[in-house]
């Protein structure tokens, strides 16, 4: 399916950041485009703003000046909605309020030609209820849009039960004509970004509610160790939390009280106190001039330990330490091979040892739990890292039975590595491996659902909400079996239905048990 040809007349109906941002990339792409806003004075001024816009962008050499005169004179401001008669596209981008998208699409039916799109901008809203009234439901298609739209490359093409295939793939080719990223999507609660997000809130507010750190703390971990842009609270505090909480309260309730989804009363307080983030001055963090910078609490240094050991399985080749296990190496550590123990002594493998403790990958058990289930004490467990070769943060968490000799020779060892150590209070599955199973989870589920496909739900996430990877290339990375492993680990201690696994990633382990991937 072709894409709308730049003689063909883009409508934009709201003139807000959206709205305008919508017009700006829709002009510079070779369209006349018509804005249209009920406020007096309101089309004029954006497209005024657009204009100062272009001429930054030719200052910073990234749109010549004729381009960019060219692309001014394309926008043009309407009076009435009946001046949008000839468009091929019309885009709304007004409040998200059910009734206000019915009645205005209802206006646009009488005044557009029959082969006009009607796409809407929504984030939230069910495309199928908004179209459900109109005489031809089947023209009109979700365009969603990410804030800033010029410099967000996603767009979110939503069909509803009603949209016409072939709308949806001329949305879709537009949407990429443009010079954006599109992914097509179902129309289900959340899309794909808002409702695969969700975990990305809901397990750093949990860890913050058990005590697992204070919130500077895991921002460190989520952007150091996990490679997010930024922080959950920081990001929750940038949001607004009146507008976080507000849309997963409505998630959760579009999804019938799933647990997956449930709101937080942390967030809630919040809320109730007006702390509401970086609006008011005050979220997680405190904001203003005299506002103190959050730093994470770190270890402080530790001598380094004399030997470091690794035991492993002979029948497994690529062992999920061998990436610790070069850094280490790298650090100077001659790191000593041996069978683990059986028996009395036995323990499990793949693992460090340093100075009497075993070190482990987070499974999703709790240090605690690990050093029972092996008996032995002096269990330590690390977070999940993004880049082994980069990273300068890593999490360890205890066992309440782990010695101090024990604990601090292994921060020693991660310190001589090149880390800086952070300590989380022993959770399950600590911050990032649980974040990451949680979002892969969530992923698979919305794959295993038909809301979209593989690769559309890790383009969304990626270039939607800037996840260093995609959930499910992530899942691939740290292997299937162990997300998995760590979702069922986390649903056995909290007997929670929040962390029951995906249909979809036992399939793939039940198809290909050795080798299990969601990408070739």
């Amino acid at each position: 399916m072709e894409a709308l040809a730049k003689e063909n007349v883009v409508a934009v109906i709201g003139s807000g950041a959206m709205g305008s941002g919508i017009a700006q990339i829709a002009a510079a792409a070779g369209h006349q485009v018509r804005l249209f806003d009920t406020r007096p004075g309101a089309a004029a001024k954006a497209i005024a703003d657009i204009g100062k816009v272009f001429g930054k962008l030719v200052d910073k050499g990234r749109m010549g000046a004729a381009e960019a005169d060219l692309a001014r004179e394309r926008l043009h401001t309407v009076d009435a909605l009946a001046q949008v008669s000839d468009a091929a596209i019309v885009i709304e981008a007004i409040v998200e309020n059910l009734d206000a998208k019915r009645t205005l699409f209802a206006e646009l039916e009488g005044i557009v030609n029959e082969r006009c799109i009607l796409a809407t901008n929504t984030s939230s809203i069910s495309v199928t209820a908004i179209a459900a009234p109109l005489r031809h439901p089947e023209r009109l298609v979700g365009m969603h849009f990410f804030n800033p739209v010029p410099l967000m490359a996603l767009v979110e093409v939503i069909s509803g039960l009603a949209t016409d295939k072939a709308v949806a793939k001329t949305v879709y080719a537009t949407a990429q004509a443009w010079g954006k990223d599109p992914v097509h999507a179902k129309s289900t609660p959340g899309f794909i970004v808002n409702r695969v997000a969700r975990p990305y809130y809901a397990e750093a507010l949990r860890l913050l509610q058990e005590g697992a750190a204070d919130p500077a703390t895991l921002d460190a971990v989520l952007r150091d160790c996990g490679g997010f842009r930024m922080g959950p609270f920081e990001l929750m505090d940038l949001i607004g939390h009146d507008v976080n909480f507000s849309v997963t309260q409505s998630v959760h309730a579009a999804y019938f009280g799933d647990p997956r989804y449930t709101p937080s009363v942390v967030q809630q307080e919040l809320v109730n106190a007006g702390f509401l983030g970086r609006k008011s001055g005050r979220g997680f963090y405190r904001y203003g001039e005299d506002a103190a910078k959050p730093m994470p609490n770190i270890e402080a240094p530790q001598p380094r330990p004399s030997t470091v050991g690794i035991s492993v399985r002979r029948e497994v080749v690529n062992s999920i330490l061998s990436p610790m296990e070069a850094r280490l190496n790298e650090a100077g550590f001659t790191v000593g091979h041996r069978e683990p123990l059986h028996g009395a002594e036995k323990h499990e493998a793949p693992a460090f040892h340093c100075n009497g403790a075993a070190i482990f990958l987070s499974d999703g058990r709790s240090a605690t739990e690990r050093a029972a289930a092996n008996n032995h004490a002096n269990t330590v467990v690390y977070d999940l890292l993004l880049d082994h070769a980069t990273a300068k943060r890593i999490a360890l968490a205890r066992a309440d039975q782990c010695s101090d000799e024990a604990y601090y020779s292994t921060v020693g060892m991660f310190q001589a590595a090149g880390f800086e150590v952070c300590r989380l209070d022993d959770v399950p599955g600590m911050a990032v491996m649980r974040t990451v199973a949680m979002l892969a989870n969530e992923a698979a589920d919305a794959v295993n659902q038909g809301v979209c496909s593989v690769s559309a739900v890790d383009i969304a996430m990626q270039k939607g909400v800037n996840y260093p990877r995609g959930p499910l290339a992530w899942a691939d990375a740290v292997g299937i079996q162990h997300i998995v492993t760590v979702l069922a680990n986390l649903a056995a201690t909290y007997g929670e239905d929040r962390y029951r696994v995906s249909p979809l990633l036992r399939r793939k382990l039940a198809a290909n048990p050795n080798g299990a991937r969601f990408h070739a």
